[in-house]
């Protein structure tokens, strides 16, 4: 699992969350400023990250800091990977 392949997993998602295709993010990205992200958007997005990785994240423990950018989910869920799954994570 690589970061390129967790942005691609991320615009696919942002996609299937927006009803609207999008593509060409940068991990300077600003989920809510940019994106128009709100709360329920925000946990869309996570769900289906959960959907395309596996993932098992407690909404209780998210750090909103971890969904500025998409270069910072990306390294969140990267993160989770690593720490449910044990794979190694490469740039």
């Amino acid at each position: 699992m690589n970061h390129r392949t967790v942005v691609a997993a991320v615009e696919a998602g942002l996609s299937e969350t927006l009803h609207r295709p999008v593509s060409g993010l940068s991990d300077e990205t600003r989920l809510f400023e940019d994106l128009h992200l709100d709360s329920t958007t925000s946990l869309e997005l996570l769900m289906a990250m959960e959907d395309a990785f596996g993932l098992l994240v407690d909404p209780e423990s998210l750090d909103m800091d971890d969904f500025r950018t998409v270069g910072t989910f990306a390294a969140f869920v990267l993160r989770e990977l690593t720490a449910q799954q044990g794979e190694e994570v490469r740039p």
